[in-house]
């Protein structure tokens, strides 16, 4: 089975492949879902974030949804989510304004992680059209360590916790302050990418030390980052010029680039995933081995080659989700 949950600004999308054909549904109308998590061992428990209602679950493939976490949770905006790729009951929950949630029973009890905001970088954190206030933007677990985990705050910093949280380690110097998305790889040990609004970066010690490989990479408002889940040395990044260009389909211009084993970046133009002008940006993730689906206002996209060469899902696109930008992308397989 192949399932599909896409967050979009108003719906969450489910499209679920049969033998013939895609089936999809929609759920969470009027909602605003943000961000998702789902495990492979438990692919009918899907937690949704939004930024209305907090923290959402399904526990039937989202056919019906439910509140968790909120006599813990202390926010309606729920922006980032993560699981423990050991142990689909360990998950891990970021919202706006900036603190970490943690459960250990697939979200039936939660509890705050504290400290995160008496990091000394976190007087500068700030988002700027809500400058009052900033997010965790996105939660990476170490799939070699799980104990390990990076918060992306948005905007100010990158973070790591080696405890599940019980102490934080502030941004070191040569990270991005405004990391968008992350990937790690079960077989490369300590190293991490990131797409960042301040550009695309990797790290090769476990986010002690970060490097810019950007050559080629012409558009460096980076969003959405995917490793190859057989070639940690093929990456997959979406990206555009800057924010104005990136979320709004009318005046969108958005690339999607790939770079294999330490070559330049490729711009992946006329292989079948729109990009250019009025196109969103991609949100990316890594399936089989040279397997990759891409969600954008365009639909929802998919290549088994790598990149060379994608085709449409044959899922019906709502006409409204043309003029939106996709939150989140999560995928069961």
């Amino acid at each position: 089975m192949v399932a599909l949950y896409v967050a979009m600004e108003d719906a969450l999308l489910t499209a679920t492949a049969t033998a013939s054909d895609w089936h999809r549904s929609l759920a969470l109308i009027d909602h605003e879902p943000e961000c998702l998590a789902v495990h492979p061992d438990r692919p009918d428990r899907v937690v949704c974030g939004t930024t209305d209602t907090g923290l959402l679950r399904s526990d039937d493939a989202g056919e019906t949804w439910h509140r968790v976490g909120e006599s813990v949770v202390d926010s309606d905006m729920v922006t980032a989510l993560a699981t423990n790729p050991d142990d689909p009951d360990e998950l891990w929950a970021g919202t706006e304004p900036s603190a970490v949630y943690h459960s250990t029973d697939g979200g039936d009890t939660w509890t705050e992680k504290t400290g995160l905001t008496d990091l000394s970088s976190s007087p500068n954190w700030s988002f700027p059209p809500r400058p009052e206030t900033h997010h965790v933007r996105w939660l990476e677990v170490d799939p070699t360590d799980p104990a390990h985990l990076y918060v992306a705050i948005e905007a100010g910093a990158l973070v790591q916790t080696h405890d599940r949280g019980e102490t934080w380690e502030d941004r070191v110097p040569s990270a991005r302050i405004d990391t968008h998305s992350m990937a790690t790889h079960p077989d490369a040990p300590d190293r991490a990418w990131t797409a960042a609004g301040d550009g695309y970066a990797e790290t090769r010690d476990g986010g002690e030390t970060w490097q810019y490989p950007q050559n080629e990479l012409r558009h460096r408002y980076c969003w959405s980052v995917a490793v190859d889940s057989d070639d940690p040395e093929t990456v997959l990044v979406s990206s555009a010029s800057g924010a104005y260009s990136a979320h709004s389909a009318s005046r969108a211009e958005t690339y999607v680039y790939r770079k294999v084993d330490g070559e330049t970046w490729e711009r992946l133009d006329g292989r079948g995933l729109p990009m250019g002008d009025g196109v969103t940006r991609a949100v990316l993730v890594a399936g089989g081995g040279g397997e990759f689906y891409a969600a954008n206002n365009r639909g929802l996209f998919h290549t088994t080659d790598g990149g060379d060469s994608w085709r449409e899902l044959a899922v019906e696109w709502p006409t409204s989700f043309e003029s939106q930008t996709v939150r989140g992308l999560a995928l069961v397989q």
